[in-house]
């Protein structure tokens, strides 16, 4: 059987285990049911997520001219302090901008290769977490806009990670840390204007990822280059596809990719 797929990053569901679900063109896969069979990959074309032409993807599944024009990757989205909607300030569209930034955001801290900061939208919760990767998170604050989310996290990142180091959680290589604990240490190092939204929350969120044996040595498949592989799934952690033969496949940085998924 074989699926037509414009590659987006996957719909997740956080139950027991995490729900893993790709879109395709005329249907909805629910990955967690193809783990232990043989998947096969073939490179169709590109589309651009926002101009819908066949152009070579530049990043985050956008053309060059997309990504230098549009307002969904402006430098905010990587960099949230860099916001400017809560002063009325336009960087590319002034309207979605204030859609996006001016919601409520949390910063939190997530434990994938080890314990990170970071900034999503409310309603990216826990959404976020999972497609990182991490086996366990909490939040810190949750801040009325993506301002002071942003300005938060870098100055807590001068005491604390802000990056997953990929080939570790895919390893599973790590601890299980005390993140109420490390939660209080920063709370001193939150910026003034963000103190009052700082949550009291005592529970961790414990995610499990449906894997039935984790590489040892890795392989990244580039299916730009490579045009077409097939392997057996053996597991699914954070937007990675993990192959017996040890190969790992990244679905949200090859969005914009149309491929031909076939069930062998």
């Amino acid at each position: 059987m074989q699926y037509r797929s414009l590659l987006t990053k996957m719909k997740t569901e956080l139950q027991d285990e995490v729900q893993y679900f790709l879109e395709t063109e005329f249907d909805v896969l629910n990955m967690n049911q193809l783990l232990d069979r043989e998947l096969a990959f073939y490179f169709v074309k590109y589309e651009c997520l926002n101009c819908h032409e066949n152009k070579k993807i530049f990043r985050q599944g956008f053309c060059y001219d997309c990504f230098q024009s549009s307002a969904k990757v402006g430098d905010w989205i990587m960099k949230p302090e860099l916001s400017t909607a809560h002063l009325d300030q336009e960087d590319r569209d002034l309207e979605y901008e204030k859609k996006v930034q001016l919601q409520p955001h949390i910063v939190y801290l997530a434990n994938s290769s080890a314990v990170k900061v970071g900034v999503t939208r409310k309603t990216q919760v826990p959404t976020r977490w999972i497609d990182q990767g991490a086996h366990e998170a909490i939040e810190i604050l949750e801040a009325p806009n993506r301002y002071l989310a942003g300005i938060t996290e870098v100055a807590l990142k001068n005491h604390v990670a802000d990056k997953t180091n990929w080939r570790t959680m895919l390893k599973n290589e790590i601890k299980d840390e005390n993140l109420i604990e490390i939660r209080d240490q920063l709370l001193q190092y939150i910026p003034d204007e963000a103190k009052d939204y700082v949550i009291g929350n005592n529970k961790e969120t414990n995610i499990n990822f449906p894997v039935i044996k984790y590489p040892e040595k890795l392989k990244s498949l580039n299916l730009n280059k490579a045009q077409n592989y097939k392997g057996k799934l053996v597991g699914i952690k954070g937007q990675y596809l993990i192959f017996e033969d040890q190969t790992v496949f990244n679905v949200r940085n090859n969005e914009g990719l149309v491929v031909d998924l076939e069930l062998v």
